[in-house]
């Protein structure tokens, strides 16, 4: 089966063709990601894992659709756009605020569909009930554009463009504002094991908070540190795509 090419292919970028599959691996962005971060990631991993991406609305060739700001509303609508996907095993990768969307996707899967993932992986963020009280001045550009310097050191050559500034800043507050509403009252496991990443010099989530996923599910956690920063992801990619095929190969 591959990806179709209705309502759901609108929240589904497939990178490559992967014929028959195995097992897929679908990406979740970071707050003012894009579908686009994993491109590289396709041609990293064995010819039968499919690598998906999401493609959150408001960017790139979703730019004409509304944001959705709150958590709730965008992950029933991912959870209903993956149900394509659940004819074969599937796993999630979610990297910072990806990491909550891609949580919150598997509980409604395991409720709504009885589908249980192959993997939850998730990055550089701390477990739901770990979650701190987020305090962003959503009306203040600089604020925003300060903190995602801060914790992305490779962000200069986007945020020092005035045109591509523009292009991204809505999204970056859009998912700031999701990022700071979302304060879950209670942790909701999942039924699939975890397997979480963090680096040990990020300004913003600390080993113990990533470890803290250990008690999201009871089949099974697994912790990696690599080192760097907030967006480790990028200069360790090569590592991370080794480290995360490896996940996928396991029972």
């Amino acid at each position: 089966m591959i990806v179709p090419t209705g309502p759901a292919s609108r929240w589904i970028r497939r990178h490559l063709p992967a014929g028959d599959p195995r097992i897929r691996l679908l990406c979740f962005p970071h707050a003012g990601g894009t579908a686009s971060f994993f491109r590289t990631w396709p041609k990293q991993v064995p010819s039968d894992v499919e690598v998906l991406s999401l493609r959150y609305p408001g960017r790139e060739d979703r730019l004409a659709d509304p944001f959705i700001t709150t958590m709730e509303p965008l992950a029933d609508a991912i959870a209903e756009a993956v149900t394509p996907l659940l004819d074969r095993p599937l796993a999630f990768f979610g990297h910072s605020m990806g990491a909550s969307i891609a949580h919150e996707t598997a509980v409604r899967l395991e409720a709504r569909h009885g589908f249980t993932l192959h993997r939850l992986m998730v990055s550089a963020r701390p477990a739901p009930q770990l979650l701190p009280a987020y305090h962003f001045d959503l009306d203040d550009d600089e604020a925003l554009i300060a903190d995602v310097r801060r914790l992305d050191s490779n962000s200069g050559a986007v945020l020092d463009d005035l045109a591509l500034r523009e292009l991204v800043l809505p999204a970056i507050r859009a998912d700031y504002g999701l990022v700071r509403d979302y304060q879950p009252r209670e942790v909701r496991t999942v039924k699939s094991p975890i397997a979480a990443y963090g680096a040990d010099a990020d300004p913003e989530v600390s080993t113990a908070d990533v470890e803290g996923w250990s008690a999201v599910s009871a089949a099974g956690f697994r912790l990696r540190i690599f080192e760097g920063d907030h967006f480790y992801v990028v200069p360790r990619e090569k590592d991370l795509v080794a480290d995360i095929t490896e996940q996928l190969r396991q029972d």
